[in-house]
C-alpha cells in the first residue's frame, strides 16, 4: 500500500473529525472520503450523459418553446400529473378509489 502524505490542513481536518467522534480513526475518515469521491464520480458521469442527451435532442430539433415562465410551469405540472397517473395502480389517478380490475 502506498504511503499517503497529507497537507497540514487535511491532517487537521482528519484530527477534528476523529476528535468530534464522527469517525473512529483516520482510516475511517479517508475511507468515507473515497466512498464519497466514487459516488460523486458516478453522478458526474450520469450528469454528462444527460447533458449529451439534451444536446442531441436540440440538434435533432426535439425542442419546445414557451412564451412565458408560467407556460413552462404549466407544461411541467401537466407532465408530472400524467406521470403520476401512469404510476398509479391500474393506470388510474391516485385517490379515485376505483380499479380497472374486475372480480
Amino acid at each position: 500500500m502506498p504511503e499517503i502524505h497529507l497537507s497540514e490542513q487535511d491532517e487537521k481536518f482528519i484530527e477534528e473529525q476523529v476528535a468530534a467522534g464522527i469517525f473512529k480513526d483516520a482510516d475511517s475518515v479517508v475511507s468515507a472520503g473515497l466512498r464519497l469521491l466514487g459516488s460523486n464520480e458516478g453522478k458526474l458521469v450520469e450528469l454528462q450523459r444527460l447533458i449529451q442527451e439534451g444536446l442531441d435532442d436540440v440538434e435533432a430539433g426535439r425542442v419546445m418553446e414557451f412564451s412565458t415562465a408560467d407556460d413552462l410551469t404549466a407544461h411541467i405540472i401537466k407532465l408530472a400529473g400524467e406521470q403520476n397517473e401512469a404510476k398509479a395502480p391500474g393506470g388510474h389517478r391516485t385517490g379515485t378509489g376505483r380499479s380497472s380490475r374486475r372480480s
